[in-house]
């Protein structure tokens, strides 16, 4: 079996592997996922108990649902880690972390994000109407008392939903969650989403008419938005309202709830301006903890606000004066992190033999393509900032954490896959997670480079039967879009490359400007000029590599790219036909005044306030123009998924409209609403015929 097929049977080699790992609070297990097999797309919930460094089965899909082939996709549980709560093939399960049992809770309606109350007794759940998918339009927040009674606790009719986030929040913020519940138990603050005014895509597959079409709804850039307020919604019925200025600030970007009370942050629809508000959980009031404040736009550090055991509030910001260009962590103001150390996430909390825990966080230190795990002081007293780095090998390190006990997923250039090892506190290794998964057939070795003045992170994946001297096309293979890196210490992120160059090209990969790991005025210096600044570094860094890899023809460059990327791939082929020869598309972004509003807006801004940076950005207008005389004209493939949530299908006929009304040559290629992985075989042999016709 060759590679595409090898790679979509496997789901990338991913099938057989942990995957959800969670520490339980005390740390005395670790959960996670992981099915039987690189041939087995159902995932089971095994715990590793630390006490003893053994695994043991948990929840078995198969055994519960015979027949079915469904997995468990995923989980919650309660602080402890004593009961964990799941849902199967729309249905509710519970079970017993510390005694084994797994039983069925009996529902009415198909089961979203079920999570077990703090004292493990009760388990919250979403329902929602049958065909609704994750919408949450129609969905009712739920509560399964000790006895089995089904209270309902938030619901109503129209285009209102409970307990699930909106698309803004899921695609654009990183809140995958609509309720939380309180320490005690007593109380869950919940989200009440209204998106009778958002205009909604209707998702239908050609391969499948007998299936009704999704509906989504989708906020263009300038339209209406989903409008979100929270609510504190007691298990005897009673209810109070969270207060701050919805209409200011329209955005709920995270929710916690610990013992010193909910935490909420906001941001105004530009999201220029935010605020860390503290909820006072009896009448609903809030008061303003921080201001979070950026002209081109605020972005907020995962993991964060949330309350430290000293009564002080944990939050994300960036350090930028005094000549300091940092992303960094304050409690109540006071710096905890070095301006050197890029945090992009707070794992948790470990105890120290001194009394204040420490901070578990994800960062990158010096060098974007890795990400490693620090742990920074938060005690208050002398010593000064301290943040020691825990993972010594380079390459891309995660991590979960509770108690006194560590799970650390590693992946890097010299393994195959993620490698999960659980330790304590103390510096003991526990064990290791077992993983099932197959092995990639060849080992990726991607030359990793900074380069032009700008130290753009860049990489050059050679055939690996290469030999020096031989001029090769070059395949520029990109995202580029902010919030992305590609660029990475992981083998993962070259398969597909590798493959591709061993069919004869070189693969170059580039982070622009605008990508995170390296300075907030790296990332940010795009605002309201994507399509300048991205597509400038990305062919002044190829220029630089070539440079430095004479065997680089760039007579011969190709260009490609997915969703923002593809945008980018087409920008690339209509905006400098004399370096690209051909592009590949793929979900492309082609007139942003379409395309999701949060997103959008945070970059380019309000159409209203805009429309001619909006022009300048969109691949229609590009595209409407007719080549110019003596201009060579280049071939574009435009590829769409057509379940695609981010970057509806409307978006590559439009664009496929005005490239045929301009005389412009392309070829569209729809592919089905099936499972991603299941095309991947089809569609990269496709890209690499379509490659080698025209490069």
């Amino acid at each position: 079996m060759e590679y595409p097929e090898l790679a979509a049977r496997t789901r990338r080699f991913t099938r057989g592997a942990p995957r959800a790992v969670t520490v339980a609070g005390d740390g005395a297990r670790v959960l996670f996922l992981r099915s039987a097999g690189p041939d087995d797309p159902a995932d089971a919930l095994w715990a590793l108990e630390v006490a003893s460094g053994t695994e043991r089965l948990v929840a078995d899909p198969a055994e519960l649902l015979a027949g079915t082939g469904s997995g468990i996709a995923g989980y919650a549980t309660d602080p402890a880690g004593r009961v964990a709560a799941f849902g199967l093939a729309d249905r509710l399960f519970r079970a017993d972390l510390r005694h084994g049992d797994v039983v069925e809770v009996p529902v009415a309606d198909p089961v979203l994000d079920p999570r077990p109350d703090p004292t493990g007794e009760r388990l919250a759940y979403v329902s929602v109407p049958p065909g609704r998918d994750r919408e949450p339009g129609g969905a009712q927040l739920r509560v399964v008392g000790p006895d089995g009674t089904d209270t309902l606790l938030g619901g109503e009719d129209g285009g209102v939903g409970w307990g699930l986030p909106e698309f803004a929040a899921v695609q654009d913020f990183g809140r995958t969650r609509g309720y939380w519940w309180a320490p005690d138990g007593r109380s869950v603050l919940a989200t009440r989403v209204d998106e009778s005014r958002v205009p909604r895509w209707h998702l239908h597959d050609p391969a499948e008419p007998a299936t009704p079409p999704r509906s989504l709804a989708y906020p263009p850039a300038g339209g209406p938005i989903a409008e979100v307020s929270l609510h504190l919604l007691d298990l005897d019925g009673g209810w109070v309202d969270v207060h701050w200025d919805r209409e200011t600030y329209p955005y709920l970007v995270s929710v916690s709830w610990t013992e010193g009370g909910p935490l909420i942050t906001v941001l105004r629809r530009l999201q220029q301006h935010g605020l860390v508000l503290a909820v006072d959980p009896r009448t609903g009031e809030t008061q303003v903890h921080a201001e979070l404040a950026d002209p081109r736009w605020v972005e907020p550090v995962a993991g964060t606000p949330v309350h430290l055991p000293d009564g002080r509030v944990l939050v994300g910001g960036e350090l930028a004066h005094d000549g300091y260009d940092a992303r960094c962590l304050f409690a109540d103001g006071t710096l905890l992190t070095p301006p050197s150390l890029y945090v992009r996430r707070v794992v948790g909390l470990i105890p120290t033999r001194a009394g204040s825990p420490d901070l578990i966080v994800e960062g990158s230190e010096g060098e974007p393509s890795q990400q490693h795990l620090f742990r920074v002081r938060t005690a208050i007293g002398g010593g000064g900032i301290e943040a020691r780095r825990m993972t010594a090998d380079p390459g891309w390190h995660v991590g979960a954490v509770g108690g006194d006990v560590l799970a650390i997923g590693s992946a890097s250039l010299d393994q195959p896959a993620v490698r999960w090892t659980v330790w304590r506190g103390s510096g003991e290794e526990v064990a290791t997670l077992r993983t099932m998964a197959a092995e990639p057939p060849y080992a990726p070795r991607p030359m990793l480079d900074r380069v032009t003045d700008r130290r753009l992170p860049a990489a050059v994946l050679y055939p690996r039967d290469h030999v020096a001297g031989r001029r090769l096309p070059v395949l520029l293979d990109p995202d580029g879009g902010p919030g992305r890196q590609e660029v990475r210490a992981a083998r993962s992120a070259w398969l597909d490359r590798q493959w591709l160059a061993d069919s004869g090209f070189a693969v170059v990969t580039i982070d622009n400007r605008g990508t995170p790991g390296v300075a907030p005025s790296f990332e940010k210096v795009v605002h309201r000029r994507l399509a300048d600044v991205i597509l400038a570094d990305q062919i002044d860094a190829l220029t630089a590599l070539a440079g430095k890899h004479p065997d680089l023809d760039l007579d011969r460059t190709a260009i490609r790219g997915t969703g923002f990327g593809g945008w980018l791939a087409a920008l690339g082929v209509l905006c400098r036909p004399e370096l690209f020869r051909c592009a590949i598309a793929t979900t492309p972004i082609s007139d942003w005044t379409r395309h999701d509003g949060a997103c959008a807006e945070r970059y380019l801004g309000l159409p209203s306030d805009g429309a001619e940076v909006y022009a300048h950005h969109s691949l229609l207008d590009l595209a409407a123009d007719p080549p110019r005389d003596g201009e060579p004209v280049r071939p574009l493939l435009l590829v769409h998924r057509l379940a695609d949530r981010t970057v509806p299908a409307a978006h590559t006929l439009h664009l496929s409209a005005a490239l045929l009304a301009a005389g412009r040559p392309h070829v569209v290629l729809p592919l089905p609403a099936v499972d991603r992985d299941t095309t991947t075989a089809g569609t990269l042999r496709l890209e690499l015929d379509f490659l080698r016709r025209h490069v």
